[in-house]
C-alpha cells in the first residue's frame, strides 16, 4: 500500500510515544508508574490504529 508523507509523520509520532512509554515501563518495573505507562502505551497503540485508519479513509493519496 502506498502512503503519503502525512501518514508516515502520524505513524512516526505515535511510535515515538509508544517507545518512550515502554522504555519508562521497563526502567521502573515493579512501580505503579511502570504499570501506568504500560497501560498508556497499549491505549496509544489503539489510538494510533484509529488515527491511521481514519487518515487512509480521508486521504486521496493513501486511499
Amino acid at each position: 500500500m502506498k502512503t503519503c508523507r502525512r501518514f508516515a509523520a502520524i505513524r512516526e509520532e505515535y511510535e515515538r510515544e509508544i517507545t518512550f512509554l515502554n522504555a519508562h515501563s521497563e526502567r521502573h518495573a515493579g512501580k505503579p508508574s511502570a504499570k501506568s505507562s504500560a497501560k498508556h502505551a497499549a491505549s496509544t497503540k489503539a489510538r494510533m490504529a484509529r488515527a491511521l485508519t481514519g487518515h487512509v479513509g480521508r486521504c486521496p493519496e493513501c486511499g
